[in-house]
């Protein structure tokens, strides 16, 4: 009997371990539960800004300098910038690429000056031919995180 007790909560431990994933959390708690698909957000905010959105992708870089912002694929097309509330956390600086990352946050769309386009772009370690190419503002979208899951 004693050992049918320690069997099963045994066995549904490595159940558990085997199936759900594993995530390091930056910010604000969150739930890898509940995640908005990206192409219904993006169609939203083209008027006005969504709050409490939960979206997932991967991480294509984050800043190298602090951890301060992430980019993320969340389609085939689409990279989204990734800042975080008041910089009151931050990522890691290296090795995050191609980890699953769950944001949860304020998504909403914006100019981004040649300013700051270049401030990330000497961030990202662009070198300074590529950094004086950028001319011109871009309208995209942004989101403003207040937590991060990214997979161990």
């Amino acid at each position: 009997m004693k050992k049918t007790f320690l069997f099963i909560p045994t066995l549904l431990i490595i159940v558990s371990t085997a199936t759900g994933q594993s995530f390091n959390n930056y910010g604000e708690n969150i739930s890898p539960d509940i995640t908005h698909a990206y192409s219904s957000v993006k169609a939203s905010i083209q008027n006005e800004s969504v709050d409490n959105v939960t979206l997932e992708g991967e991480i294509v870089q984050t800043c190298p300098k602090k951890g301060c912002w992430v980019r993320m694929k969340v389609s085939e097309s689409d990279t989204l910038m990734v800042r975080f509330k008041d910089y009151g956390f931050f990522v890691p600086k290296e090795g995050m690429e191609k980890k699953k990352v769950i944001v949860k946050g304020k998504a909403y769309m914006d100019t981004m000056s040649v300013e700051m386009l270049r401030h990330y772009a000497e961030d990202a370690g662009n070198s300074e031919q590529e950094i004086l190419k950028i001319t011109e503002p871009q309208y995209i979208v942004n989101f403003l995180a207040n937590g991060v899951l990214i997979e161990k």
